[in-house]
């Protein structure tokens, strides 16, 4: 797969470190599920769309590619890595715990205005989903599940579960190939919040796992049991 070709995703760098504002833009990108598994990031077109320099385009993908966000293909080109089986159900797997336990401690100290917060994105989503912004609606999925550890006042957690979104999130551009996925009723979205307003560690803890491995199994059509040559 060639280089992304509408490069939508791309925001000009202004100012501060420009290799961390490019790290920040490709990491985001990466989340929103917006570069798929297999895209090629050729470092000079890349370097113009973003407006700046190779040096700090190359220090934002190297940066990547040691998080393991990104690879070096045998051509030494940089690219989003194709994902497992295996991998992804380890990822899943990881999520259920961390982010399980995260919203566990959020249904004991969150905030109301928290809550209210985390309703606000579900509601974001289902209006991007609804409108046809997959990667809006993907990028306020991704938010929701971060939130819940910044509510539980986990920053541990939050670092690791990024990440893990960083490497999971370009499958999830697969999440809408066939369209609107069927509404869940109610939501498991709408289950963690009335979890967390009640106050019942338990039920959220439950509502988030099933959140994971009810999306996830539609994502296991997209992995392979090894990686492509």
């Amino acid at each position: 797969m060639s280089e992304a070709d509408t490069g939508a995703w791309i925001r000009p760098v202004e100012k501060q470190s420009l290799s961390e504002q490019a790290y920040r833009g490709l990491r985001q990108a990466l989340m929103r599920g917006e570069l798929q598994p297999g895209t090629v990031l050729t470092l000079r077109p890349l370097s113009q769309r973003f407006g700046i320099s190779a040096t700090p385009m190359r220090e934002a993908l190297m940066r990547l590619v040691a998080e393991n966000a990104l690879r070096l293909d045998a051509r030494g080109r940089t690219c989003v890595p194709h994902l497992t089986r295996g991998i992804l159900m380890e990822i899943r797997s990881i999520r259920e715990h961390l982010e399980g336990n995260a919203a566990a401690e959020a249904a004991r100290v969150a905030a109301p205005k928290d809550i209210d917060a985390l309703e606000d994105m579900h509601r974001r989503m289902i209006a991007a989903q609804d409108a046809g912004d997959f990667a809006e609606a993907i990028g306020e999925n991704t938010r929701f599940h971060l939130m819940l550890c910044e509510m539980a006042g986990q920053p541990v957690a939050l670092d690791l579960v990024s990440n893990l979104w960083m490497r999971c999130g370009p499958i999830l551009s697969h999440l809408y190939d066939g369209g609107i996925p069927p509404n869940w009723e109610p939501h498991p979205h709408r289950r963690i919040v009335a979890a967390i307003r009640a106050g019942d560690a338990a039920a959220a803890r439950d509502a988030l796992i099933y959140d994971i491995r009810g999306n996830g199994e539609g994502l296991l059509a997209h992995v392979a049991d090894s990686l492509p040559d």
